[in-house]
């Protein structure tokens, strides 16, 4: 199964045959293998949405160095 990537305007709607390509998405099933396995209830629990206010602040997460709380 091939991805396909498509991409818009800001600001523009979906055309008839965008829609019907969506609602088709929708009917297809979820395939999992070796690279995508399906993660158990305990590995989705494990997810958490991560924000970060600055880059600097994001770089020090990626780099593994502890979180700095500043000063207000």
């Amino acid at each position: 199964m091939a991805i396909e990537r498509y991409s818009r305007k800001a600001g523009t709607g979906l055309t008839l045959q965008e829609l019907a390509m969506l609602e088709e998405a929708e009917k297809r099933p979820q395939v999992y293998d070796d690279d995508c396995p399906k993660l158990t209830p305990q590995q989705l629990a494990e997810f958490c949405p991560v924000h970060f206010d600055s880059m600097e602040e994001r770089a020090r997460a990626m780099r593994g160095e502890p979180e700095r709380i500043a000063a207000k």
